[in-house]
């Protein structure tokens, strides 16, 4: 199982469940031709798909469409359950710059079809992570730019401030369906902008100034 790599920390972590979250940015539900959710929508993505800085990402022959979707990710301290929102930023250890790939093909045929979309998301290297910044070097985690680059070229370029849920509001919530616990990684959702990837493609993000990620497409 892989490690997370922090930053100023001496630190190895094994990743636990990785919670993910969908449109909760306005604008890219807006793009995606989606309704804003009530709550949360929470889905998972296998720890087996993560990757690191500098690695490739593998599209899978299965898939014919390939979307980048850059993120905020909260990595879990401590086990928690039903974790009032005041009380979320004790639970949360540190933070990160995630790409929820996705086989945008699979997805909408299991939109469609009212089926899950674990094949769209659960394939080894859709996950791709920056190292982690311990939270203590993180002002606001409610108020960090996300952009993300491929091949040189602005695609994605927001605010963590556009979320419709705050970071806090994120932690209580999960907690509330599932126990979190040690090295658990929440990804809270992308915002507008998300696009196709192809082989030979390079793609940069940048989280703030705190961490930065850049992998390649095999």
């Amino acid at each position: 199982m892989p490690y997370y790599r922090f930053d100023s920390a001496r630190l190895k972590l094994k990743i636990g469940k990785i919670v993910c979250l969908a449109r909760t940015y306005k604008k890219h539900a807006e793009e995606m031709e989606s309704k804003m959710p009530e709550e949360p929508i929470l889905f998972l993505k296998p720890a087996t798909s993560v990757i690191f800085d500098r690695q490739s990402i593998i599209i899978p022959e299965r898939t014919k469409e390939v979307h980048h979707e850059v993120e905020l990710g909260v990595v879990i301290g401590k086990k928690g359950k039903n974790i009032l929102e005041e009380k979320a930023g004790d639970y949360i250890l540190g933070y990160l710059l995630a790409l929820d790939i996705t086989a945008r093909d699979i997805q909408q045929k299991a939109k469609l079809e009212g089926l899950p979309w674990t094949i769209a998301k659960g394939f080894d290297t859709f996950c791709p992570i920056s190292n982690a910044v311990p939270k203590e070097m993180v002002s606001d985690a409610n108020n960090l730019s996300l952009n993300l680059k491929v091949n040189g070229r602005i695609r994605q370029s927001s605010n963590t401030r556009n979320m419709i849920y705050p970071v806090e509001k994120i932690v209580s919530f999960v907690s509330k369906i599932m126990t979190l616990e040690r090295g658990d990684l929440i990804l809270t959702g992308t915002p507008e902008g998300v696009g196709p990837i192809n082989s030979g493609d390079v793609i940069e993000a940048e989280l703030g100034d705190i961490c930065s990620l850049k992998v390649d497409v095999a």
